[in-house]
C-alpha cells in the first residue's frame, strides 16, 4: 500500500486508458494531455449547511480553492476537468462564494476547464458564464479516459469518476484507528477522493485485485 503525504506527495501509476500520477493534493494529474482531474469540491456546502441553522466551520471555499492553486502550481496543467459537484447546492450562487471564484478563475484564465456534471450540479445550476468553465454531461472522452461523476462500466475505455467520496480505514497500533480519504483503483475504474474539506466519505473495502492508495 503506497501513501500518499508530505514527504511523498506524488505516485505513478499505468492503467489501461495511459499513466497518470496520484498527488496528495487528492487531484490526478494525466502528463500525455497535461491534465488536471478533481473531484467533487462541493463549494457552498458548509454555508448551505450553516443556512440551515447547522454551526459548521466557515472558510472552507477560500480554504479549497487555496489547496487547488497549490496543485496547479505542481503541476503546471494546461486543463482541469472538475468530475461532478463543483458546487454543492443553489445556496452556493451568493455573491460572497461567487466572488472567491471569479477571482480564483481570473488569477488561471489561460487554463481551460471543463466541468462534467453531477448529482449536485444539476441541483446547484451551471456555474455563472463569466467563470468560462465548459459543461458537459458524462461520460466524456479524454484519450483512453472516460470521464464521469457516477462510477460506471464504458466499453473500451478506462473510467476516472467521483461521487463517492472513498476512504479507507488503517489500523494502527493498539486500538489506534485512522480514516483517510483515498484514491481507489478497480479493474476498468479509478475512484477520486473527494477534494472538499468537508464532505465525508464512504468506507470502501478493497477485494483481491484492488488497490487503494490512502491521503494522509
Amino acid at each position: 500500500m503506497v501513501l500518499l503525504s508530505g514527504a511523498s506527495p506524488v505516485h505513478s501509476i499505468q492503467t489501461p486508458g495511459g499513466s497518470l500520477v496520484l498527488c496528495s493534493h487528492k487531484v490526478i494529474f494525466d502528463p500525455l494531455h497535461q491534465a488536471l482531474f478533481v473531484a467533487d469540491i462541493h463549494l457552498g456546502k458548509a454555508a448551505t449547511f450553516r443556512s440551515l441553522g447547522v454551526p459548521v466551520p466557515a472558510g472552507t471555499t477560500q480554504s479549497n480553492l487555496d489547496r487547488l492553486t497549490a496543485a496547479i502550481d505542481h503541476f503546471q496543467p494546461r486543463s482541469i476537468f472538475f468530475l461532478g459537484d463543483l458546487l454543492h447546492a443553489k445556496a452556493a450562487h451568493n455573491p460572497d462564494l461567487l466572488g472567491k471564484l471569479q477571482n480564483w478563475r481570473a488569477a488561471h484564465a489561460s487554463i481551460e476547464m471543463t466541468l462534467i456534471r453531477g448529482n449536485h450540479d444539476s441541483k446547484a445550476g451551471d456555474p455563472p458564464g463569466s467563470l468560462n468553465i465548459s459543461m458537459v454531461n458524462e461520460p466524456f472522452s479524454v484519450g483512453g479516459f472516460a470521464l464521469c461523476h457516477h462510477p460506471q462500466n464504458v466499453p473500451g475505455a478506462f473510467v476516472l469518476a467521483g461521487h463517492e467520496h472513498p476512504v479507507v480505514v488503517l489500523n494502527g497500533k493498539g486500538r489506534s484507528r485512522a480514516r483517510l480519504p483515498c484514491f481507489y483503483l478497480q479493474t476498468d475504474k479509478l475512484i477520486l477522493p473527494s477534494f472538499g474539506d468537508f464532505t465525508g466519505g464512504y468506507q470502501v473495502r478493497p477485494v483481491t485485485g484492488e488497490q487503494v492508495f490512502p491521503v494522509v
